[in-house]
This record gives structure tokens, C-alpha cells and sequence, in this order.
């Protein structure tokens, strides 16, 4: 069963976090996100959701969520969480050979290594099987040559390597399906370029180019086989991840706003005392706390093994999250005025930045058609 209240030991823990996060400033550059996430390995929170033989904290993307989470709360989120433990460590630990786990595992649980993922391309955005980066063999060496372009890319500058995602050739029926790669961010033919974003982040935005880039044998993850089963193994945590995102810079957003309704004082009165203020913060926290709840049992069900139930629950509060979040920043800007809108308080760069929880890595309309066809059973339109 899903528990409904956190156990002791993840109290201590989102306690343990938040006093850690709490006495860091906000990151503002790439210098100072890496010496927080350079921190927060050390102390095991970057790799909670790694095997222990590998270095890892041995505990599940639960505990992972909790700590982006309290981070994000605190004003410190750190993008980078969902994709190289959550994603890309989650995917290796399943389905990696021994050798990648030895090789990726320990560095990505103490932070000395990143990893990027690769997905979406400029035509399959949504539709994941329009995919065209595609995978052949050499059959002269064995090896994968790999040729397609990604867009939106995170992180590409920080990460080791990025985990790409691209289709083989199934020799039996000639249809493409989903495998994933390994490539190291100095494989001759792999090029990045920055996309010019208007979102103030410390984590730039790629678009990436592989022309006929040559990768051993080895850098296949997992089955040739079971592309789907592996690709969706990630893609879940994803969803509970950016949640958490979401979660805590709402988290973070509300405080802002709490502080300054108690204190700004308006005809003898705080303003927190008016109900037209004190009402839409009130369900601003209603909203997270909903948004939370859904996170915790889609974290607890993929914990458990159960994909199928993780998928559903991890696109609900993917959604909830979303929508919690843009609505908590929102009010928050709206309760400080003008100084929502000044850099002394941090909030008006999160009006920007609170819209990736609702469009990625998945829309909310995407997600309302999952759950119509695969929840309530109704037919697809597309």
C-alpha cells in the first residue's frame, strides 16, 4: 500500500535537506549550480536512488523527489536531477550491462559525472515514435553509427555523455524501435549548439547534431529488444521528478509571498489579514499539497515495480504539479505588486520558469490524453 503519511526516516531526511539547502545562496551561474550539486553528492543526495554497490544511497526515486524537492522549496532547484539520477542512472542500474554500471554509476552518485538525455527532435515532439535519429550496425566492426538531430537538450555543456535516444531497424519486420545509447560528449560527429532561450536558467537548452557518429558495441543500454519497456523505465521518474520540480518552486514561490503578506501593512492591517490575499494563497497550498500527495504514491508505486500504475499516477501529478505551480507563482507576484516584478525578490524570473512544469517534458493536454484513452477508455483522435 501507498503510505499516506511519510515515514520518520523521510521526515529526517526532507528536514536533513531543507537545513542543507537553506545555507546555500541562490544558484545564478554554472560556477555556483556546480558547487551545490558538487555538495549535495557528498552528503548522498544527489545518488539516493542508486544501487548501494554502486555507490549510491540504495533507496528509490521516492527519497530522490523528496530531496529536489526541499531544494526547489528553498529556492535552489537543481534541473539536472531529473535527468542524470532519475533518467539516466534509473535506466542503467534496470538495464545497463555490468560494465556501464561500474563505469556510470559511482561518478553519477558522487557527482563527479553527468549525464544528459536526448529525446525530442524538431518533427517528433509529443509523438515519440516519429523518431528519425537512427542506429545501424556496422557489420564489418560491430559497431553503431548514429545519425539524427535532438532538440531541447539539457545540460549538454555539464554532462559526460548524454543518453540518446534513437530507433534500429528490427531485421524480421523492418520496423524501427526504440534503443538507447551511451555517447561521450567528444564522439567525433557529435555537435551541440545552444538554443537562444528566454528562460532565465542556470542550465542552457541544446540542440544536437549526430553525423554518422561512430559508437562501440557497447554503448547500446539494455536489450535491442525491449526499447519501449526501457525507454518508459525512465520516462517515469521524469514525470515524478519534474513534479518535484514543480512541487518546490511553488513551494519556494508561496513562502516569498507568505512572508511579505504578513509584513507589508496597508491602512494599520497586514495585508495577509484580507481574505482576497489570504483565500488564493490559502489554495495555492491546497493545490501543492494535493500535487504532492499524487507525486508520493506515483513515486511509491514505481518504487514498488509497478510500471503500469507508476505510468498513470506519474502523469497525474506531472499535471497536478504543473498547475499547482504556475497558479502559486502567479498568486505570489500578484501579492507583492510591484516588487513581484523586481529582482530583490526572485519571483518574477520563476513566471517564466514555472511554465516548463506544465509543457515539459510533457504537455498537460498530452497528458489529458493519456488519461482519457488509457484510464477511462476512450478512443484516441490521433
Amino acid at each position: 500500500m501507498t503510505p499516506l503519511l511519510e515515514s520518520e526516516e523521510h521526515k529526517s531526511l526532507r528536514e536533513a535537506v531543507a537545513a542543507f539547502a537553506n545555507t546555500h545562496p541562490h544558484t545564478t551561474n554554472a560556477e555556483d549550480n556546480t558547487r551545490l550539486w558538487q555538495a549535495a553528492a557528498k552528503l548522498g543526495y544527489i545518488g539516493v536512488n542508486l544501487p548501494e554497490a554502486y555507490g549510491g544511497g540504495g533507496a528509490g526515486i521516492t527519497e530522490l523527489s523528496l530531496v529536489l524537492e526541499e531544494l526547489g522549496a528553498a529556492g535552489n532547484p537543481l534541473l539536472m536531477m531529473i535527468v542524470s539520477p532519475a533518467i539516466c542512472g534509473t535506466v542503467i542500474a534496470r538495464f545497463g550491462t555490468e560494465e556501464q554500471k561500474r563505469e556510470w554509476l559511482p561518478p553519477l552518485a558522487d557527482g563527479t559525472r553527468l549525464m544528459a538525455f536526448g529525446i525530442t527532435e524538431p518533427d517528433a515532439g509529443s509523438n515519440s515514435h516519429r523518431i528519425t535519429t537512427t542506429a545501424r550496425r556496422d557489420a564489418a566492426t560491430g559497431d553503431w553509427i548514429l545519425t539524427g538531430r535532438k532538440v531541447f537538450v539539457s545540460g549538454v555543456d555539464l554532462a559526460d555523455a548524454t543518453l540518446i535516444v534513437g530507433r534500429t531497424e528490427d531485421a524480421r519486420t523492418g520496423k524501427l524501435k526504440p534503443c538507447l545509447f551511451i555517447v561521450p560528449r567528444d564522439a567525433p560527429g557529435f555537435e551541440r549548439r545552444a538554443i537562444d532561450m528566454e528562460l532565465n536558467a542556470v542550465e542552457r537548452q541544446f540542440e544536437l547534431t549526430l553525423d554518422d557518429v561512430r559508437l562501440p558495441a557497447d554503448a547500446l543500454v539494455g536489450d535491442e529488444d525491449a526499447g519501449l519497456l526501457q525507454l518508459f523505465a525512465g520516462l517515469n521518474p521524469e514525470r515524478v521528478m519534474t513534479a518535484a520540480f514543480g512541487i518546490g518552486m511553488g513551494r519556494y514561490a508561496l513562502s516569498r509571498a507568505l512572508e511579505y503578506a504578513r509584513e507589508r501593512t496597508v491602512w494599520k492591517t497586514p495585508i495577509g489579514a484580507h481574505q482576497a490575499i489570504a483565500h488564493p494563497l490559502a489554495q495555492a497550498h491546497i493545490d501543492l499539497e494535493l500535487a504532492r500527495l499524487m507525486m508520493q504514491k506515483a513515486a511509491h508505486l514505481y518504487d514498488a515495480g509497478d510500471d503500469v500504475g507508476a505510468g498513470e499516477a506519474a502523469n497525474m501529478a506531472k499535471y497536478a504539479a504543473g498547475e499547482a505551480c504556475v497558479k502559486a507563482v502567479d498568486q505570489a507576484v500578484h501579492t507583492l505588486g510591484g516588487n513581484g516584478l523586481t529582482r530583490e525578490f526572485g519571483l518574477a524570473r520563476l513566471i517564466t520558469a514555472s511554465r516548463v512544469a506544465r509543457i515539459a517534458p510533457v504537455s498537460r493536454e498530452m497528458i489529458l490524453n493519456y488519461v482519457s484513452h488509457q484510464t477511462l477508455g476512450l478512443p484516441k483522435s490521433y
